[in-house]
């Protein structure tokens, strides 16, 4: 009669073993190098200037010390970009995905790109982006989600209508583009036979897990 050892260990060729990382070395070291450590011959370098404002109006952009510039090889603002139709809050892969690129009347956010120039060097397009006047209009913001949700929000797309509102948002104010409700189980219950309650509130901040390069 013979038994088997069930605490025997597997012999698995990876799962369980350390294998060494060809590319480990280099990469705590400092020495890998990534897409935006090449350069090429005559390639040109891309600066954005970006809103000091929350939410405010654009009421003029100046570019003319950009445009005589003689190391400007290019400078762009909404006025490039093509104005498509404005679709209501329920296509919120419209408009204001395409105003986002550049703010067309208004900047929604500190930091929201207002315009963008080329040069041939890093240093040059700093320079030029210190030319563009922009003059704006500050508007009211908020700067919790409770808040943005609230009747008396102010609102930041203009061309939302109050009558296109998703279902479900009744007493929330104009910024709510969609409103999903998901339900499963029975919580009601879960909470009815529960022996204790604990309540808390949990703020996390807009992380990304896919990083090519150190960030």
């Amino acid at each position: 009669m013979s038994s088997s050892n069930s605490s025997a260990k597997p012999n698995y060729s990876v799962v369980g073993t350390r294998p060494v990382r060809h590319d480990g070395v280099d990469k705590v070291t400092g020495h890998a190098l990534y897409g935006a450590d090449f350069s090429m011959a005559g390639q040109l370098y891309g600066k954005v200037l970006r809103s000091p404002h929350p939410h405010a109006r654009i009421t003029s952009i100046d570019l003319s010390e950009v445009l005589n510039h003689p190391e400007a090889k290019a400078v762009v603002t909404f006025r490039d970009l093509a104005e498509g139709p404005r679709p209501p809050r329920a296509f919120v892969q419209g408009a204001p995905v395409v105003d986002n690129i550049l703010a067309r009347d208004k900047v929604l956010y500190k930091g929201h790109p207002v315009a963008a120039v080329a040069a041939s060097s890093s240093h040059i397009a700093e320079e030029l982006l210190n030319l563009i006047k922009v003059d704006y209009e500050i508007l009211p913001a908020v700067f919790l989600p409770q808040d943005a949700v609230k009747l008396d929000a102010p609102v930041l797309h203009d061309h939302w209508d109050e009558g296109d509102k998703p279902e479900g948002t009744e007493g929330m104010g104009a910024n709510v583009a969609v409103h999903e409700v998901y339900v499963q189980g029975d919580a009601e219950n879960g909470f009815d036979i529960a022996d204790h309650l604990f309540e808390r509130e949990f703020n996390t901040k807009s992380v990304h897990q896919g990083y090519i390069e150190p960030q």
